[in-house]
C-alpha cells in the first residue's frame, strides 16, 4: 500500500531533500579547483529517484542542467540496467547528445543504496576547466575538433578507479590538476548526497523514495497544469533574429496552449551550420521549458513533474536539433536566446508574466588560455553579464545573467589565476533600453594582458547587430561591443592571440525596456539621473523630462 503523507510532513521532507542537494553543492564548491565552479557557479547537484527522474536540485543550480541531468541518468540506465550498479560506482559522460550539449560539461551519477536496494541516484554536472581540443570556442567546424568525447563509462566500479580512462583524460587536457580536482569534487559531492539521503531514510522510516517521489512529482505536475490552464488557449508565435557566425540565424517559435498542456514547436528555425553554434535537443528542451517555469510557476521547487505538461519539438537537422558530428561547443549562444522566443510568443497572452529581451541573453564569454606569470599553464573564463530585460511592472536588473545564472565572480581572483589586469568594470549609462520600465544596464570592462608571452582568447558573443528588444513600446538596449587597443577589429566569435600590453574593451549589452518611455514616472527618471544610470540627454530627448518639469 502506498505511503500517505500529511501536508506538514510532506513539506518538511521536500525541504529536507533540497537541503541535502544544497549541502552536496556546498561540498562541490568548497572542494573544486577551478574558478568556473568556485567563482562562476557553472555546476549543479541533483537528487534523482531510482528511475532517473529528478526529485530535487540545488537552489543555485544552472537552469539548463536541471533538465539535462535526469535525461543523462536515464541514458546511464539504458547502458547499465539496475542490476549492474554497485555501491561506490561512478558513471560519467560528456557526450553532447546524451548530456548537456557540449564537451566541457561532465555529467556524473552515483547510485545510492539503502538496505542493499538501489533507491536513488546522486547526479552532478560541472563545466570542466579544460577538455582538450580547440578550447571552448565558436569557430570549430565539427565535433571532433572540440575535445575528448567520453562515452557512458564507469570512472569507478565498486570504488575501484578506471585507471585507463583517467590516464586518457590526463594526457589530453592542458591543466590536468584542475580537471581532476573538479572531477574529484563532483564525486565528493555525490558521496555527501548519498550519505545524507541514507540518514534521511533512517530518520523517516521510509524503505525507499518511490512513494515520496510520486507525491512530489505529481504535485508539481498538478501545479504546472493549473498554471497552463490559466493561459488563454491559442497559438502564439515569435521569430527572433541573431547575428550568427557569418550569416544571421533565425529562431522561430510556435507555442500552442490547449487546456492544461503546452507545446513549443521550433519549426521554421535555421538549419544546423558548420560552426559551433548548434544546440542539441537536450539543451533546446532545457532552455525552452525554463522560461515557461519562470513565467507560470516560479515558486514550486523544480523537479521532473513540473515539465511533464510541456512538449518541445525542433526539426532534426536544424540548429536546435543538429545531427552528429555537428560542432556544438558554443551551443549556449543559441540556447540562451530561446527564452526570448518563448517570452516573445507569450507576450500577447500573458504580458504581465514575461520580461523583455535581456542583454545577457545570450551570455558574452571570453576564455583566456596560455602560460601565466609563474610559468604554469592556465585557463580562465570571464563570466561577466549584461542587463536583464524590463518587466511589466519593474525595471530590469543591471549586470545580471538570464536565463543562465552563472556569475562573474571576483575580479581579484581572476587576476590571480590569469595574467590579466582589470582597469575598469562599471555600469554603462544609457545602455538599458528606455521604457515605462527601463531595461537593466550593461557594463564596460577594460583589461590588459600582462603575460610574458602571447595568450589566446576565445570569444563567444552575439548581439553586436541585434540588441535586446523592448516590449510594448519599450526601446532596445545597447548592443555588445569589442575594441582591441586603438580600435582594431576583433571577430566576436573568434580565437585570436593577445600580446603583452594589449588592452581589450568589452561593452556588455543592456536589456530591453517595457512600455513607452513617455509613460515613465518622472521621479524614476530623476532618480536614474542622480544615480548616473541615464544621461541628461536621454532624460530630455527620450523620456521628455523637460516637458514634465
Amino acid at each position: 500500500m502506498a505511503h500517505k503523507f500529511d501536508p506538514i510532513s510532506l513539506e518538511i521532507m521536500w525541504n529536507r531533500l533540497t537541503s541535502i542537494v544544497d549541502e552536496a553543492a556546498a561540498t562541490l564548491l568548497r572542494t573544486s579547483f577551478s574558478t568556473i565552479v568556485k567563482e562562476s557557479n557553472d555546476y549543479a547537484c541533483v537528487l534523482l529517484d531510482a528511475n532517473g527522474s529528478a526529485l530535487a536540485n540545488n537552489t543555485a543550480s544552472i537552469p539548463s542542467f536541471i533538465a539535462t541531468v535526469p535525461e543523462t541518468v536515464r541514458h546511464f540506465l539504458k547502458r547499465f540496467p539496475h542490476d549492474q550498479w554497485h555501491p561506490q560506482d561512478v558513471v560519467m559522460t560528456n557526450d553532447p547528445w546524451l548530456a548537456s550539449g557540449h564537451l566541457p560539461d561532465i555529467t556524473m551519477a552515483m547510485p545510492i543504496f539503502y538496505r542493499d536496494r538501489l533507491v536513488a541516484f546522486a547526479g552532478t554536472i560541472a563545466h570542466s576547466p579544460d577538455i582538450g581540443g580547440s578550447v571552448w570556442s565558436a569557430d570549430t567546424r565539427e565535433l571532433f575538433e572540440e575535445g575528448i568525447r567520453i562515452p557512458i563509462i564507469k570512472l569507478y566500479q565498486a570504488g575501484v578507479p578506471n585507471e585507463t580512462l583517467m590516464e586518457i583524460i590526463r594526457e589530453n587536457v592542458r591543466i590536468p590538476e584542475k580537471v581532476f580536482g573538479d572531477l574529484n569534487a563532483q564525486i565528493t559531492a555525490q558521496t555527501m548526497c548519498s550519505n545524507r539521503l541514507v540518514e534521511f531514510l533512517e530518520e523517516t522510516g521510509l524503505e525507499d523514495l518511490s512513494d515520496l517521489a510520486w507525491e512530489i512529482q505529481s504535485r508539481a505536475e498538478r501545479v504546472m497544469r493549473e498554471a497552463i490552464s490559466k493561459v488563454p488557449d491559442g497559438v502564439y508565435e515569435k521569430t527572433v533574429e541573431m547575428d550568427g557566425y557569418e550569416e544571421p540565424i533565425i529562431l522561430h517559435c510556435k507555442i500552442t496552449v490547449d487546456a492544461d498542456e503546452l507545446e513549443i514547436d521550433f519549426e521554421g528555425t535555421s538549419a544546423q551550420i558548420d560552426r559551433a553554434l548548434n544546440c542539441v535537443m537536450n539543451y533546446t528542451y532545457s532552455y525552452a521549458t525554463y522560461p515557461i517555469k519562470c513565467a507560470l510557476d516560479p515558486f514550486t521547487p523544480k523537479n521532473e513533474g513540473s515539465y511533464r505538461p510541456i512538449t518541445v519539438k525542433a526539426p532534426k537537422g536544424s540548429i536546435l536539433n543538429p545531427t552528429i558530428p555537428a560542432p556544438v561547443n558554443a551551443r549556449q549562444i543559441i540556447g540562451h536566446m530561446l527564452s526570448a522566443c518563448v517570452f516573445g510568443a507569450l507576450l500577447k497572452a500573458i504580458p504581465e508574466k514575461v520580461k523583455a529581451e535581456s542583454g545577457s541573453q545570450p551570455t558574452l564569454r571570453a576564455l583566456f588560455t596560455g602560460t601565466g606569470l609563474d610559468g604554469e599553464k592556465f585557463s580562465s573564463i570571464l563570466f561577466a553579464n549584461g542587463g536583464m530585460g524590463a518587466r511589466f511592472d519593474k525595471d530590469g536588473l543591471s549586470c545580471t545573467p538570464f536565463p543562465t545564472n552563472s556569475s562573474c565572480g571576483s575580479i581579484e581572483v581572476l587576476e590571480t589565476t590569469a595574467p590579466l589586469l582589470f582597469w575598469k568594470k562599471e555600469m554603462l549609462a544609457d545602455s538599458g533600453g528606455a521604457g515605462k520600465y527601463r531595461g537593466g544596464l550593461g557594463q564596460e570592462i577594460i583589461l590588459e594582458v600582462i603575460s610574458k608571452d602571447p595568450i589566446r582568447v576565445s570569444l563567444l558573443t552575439d548581439r553586436h547587430h541585434h540588441p535586446a528588444q523592448g516590449y510594448m513600446g519599450g526601446l532596445p538596449g545597447s548592443p555588445n561591443r569589442l575594441i582591441l587597443n586603438d580600435g582594431q577589429y576583433i571577430h566576436p566569435k573568434s580565437q585570436t592571440y593577445l600580446n603583452p600590453g594589449d588592452r581589450l574593451v568589452i561593452d556588455y549589452a543592456g536589456g530591453g525596456g517595457f512600455g513607452p518611455p513617455h509613460e515613465r514616472d518622472p521621479e524614476r527618471i530623476r532618480q536614474d539621473l542622480m544615480d548616473e544610470l541615464i544621461s541628461r540627454e536621454s532624460a530630455t530627448t527620450i523620456y521628455g523630462l523637460k516637458e514634465r518639469m
